[in-house]
């Protein structure tokens, strides 16, 4: 039995309208092409584009300084931050304006607040015989960092003055900070230090953070309460400690004994290496103790800060025995 052979493609195409075979169509009606109905004679000729350097300038509107500020996914472009002078610190928060307020030893200058902060703040504000400055969560955010959580509020202040290592009580307690570097950990250990009632931190003038902005935030207001004492020389300043009597104990995870188990008395330093890094070799030659941490559990290792805060209960615990 023979089959019928499909009719070939071609046949079942639809006529196609008058014109050139190659000619483009909408639907069935012939596209015009611009200069199709042109002779080679009538088309003008062709014309190579210049070099770049032989080209007229286009007419810009002036300068790129001049020019609308680039708007990205986030926004409006942020306004370039106004340059300080090296003596007036930046503090933002609503709890580390507060104590700065509050603070005798420190001289505000300027305060920026929103409505709502202004009249939460309004005693401290008045007790510095100063007045807000009202303003919008958008334009304090201009004068800050990027992502900086300033809670309606932003003061201009002096820094504090140093605490000199020979001004630190005969009976004190004390931390030393060995090279720690993060802000926000250090900011973390002098909260810590004043909730404690900590005497001083002693820190060192280079590989430590400025005493304002994320370190100032994340203090919440502990700058106010625990003396700074800034050294060049962490080595000397150790040594200084212990001919004045200071009991210098290094915490260090490979500490040959416990905190728990060492015998504490005051006046006492304790002695905080950085994170990773721990007590460079002559931090711990100038200790009198070398003390670990215990830790029950899987994880033997803490946060700085956190290491801090734990390493001050037990000490506390010790000293009051």
């Amino acid at each position: 039995m023979s089959r019928k052979r499909p009719p070939h493609s071609k046949d079942r195409r639809p006529e196609r309208s008058e014109g050139h075979p190659f000619q483009p169509r909408e639907g069935n009606r012939p596209v015009e092409r611009r200069g199709a109905n042109k002779t080679s004679e009538q088309r003008e000729p062709y014309k190579p584009r210049e070099p770049r350097e032989q080209r007229e300038p286009r007419e810009t509107s002036g300068n790129r300084s001049d020019r609308a500020p680039f708007r990205g996914p986030r926004g409006p472009a942020r306004a370039s931050q106004p340059k300080l002078p090296a003596d007036i610190a930046l503090i933002w928060g609503y709890h580390a304006v507060r104590e700065a307020l509050r603070s005798e030893r420190r001289k505000v200058l300027r305060v920026m607040a929103t409505d709502a902060a202004a009249e939460k703040l309004a005693g401290e504000i008045s007790a510095k015989n100063l007045q807000a400055e009202i303003a919008t969560p958008e334009q304090i955010a201009q004068r800050l960092p990027q992502d900086a959580v300033h809670q309606g509020v932003l003061i201009e202040a002096r820094h504090l003055e140093d605490l000199d290592i020979e001004d630190l009580p005969e009976k004190g307690f004390i931390l030393v900070l060995d090279q720690v570097t993060d802000p926000h950990n250090v900011g973390a250990i002098v909260r810590t230090a004043a909730a404690f009632g900590l005497d001083a931190i002693v820190t060192t003038e280079r590989h430590s953070p400025a005493l304002t902005g994320v370190l100032a935030k994340t203090a919440s207001g502990g700058l106010e309460h625990v003396p700074i004492v800034t050294v060049t020389n962490l080595a000397r300043a150790l040594e200084n400690l212990g001919q004045r009597g200071y009991l210098r104990v290094g915490l260090d995870s490979e500490g040959p004994r416990s905190l728990e188990e060492e015998v504490l008395s005051r006046p006492l330093a304790l002695v905080l290496g950085a994170e990773g890094k721990g007590l460079r070799r002559l931090s711990r030659e100038n200790c009198d103790v070398l003390a670990r941490i215990d830790m029950p559990g899987a994880i033997k290792s803490l946060n700085v800060s956190n290491a801090c805060a734990v390493a001050l209960t037990i000490t506390r615990m010790k000293l009051s025995d």
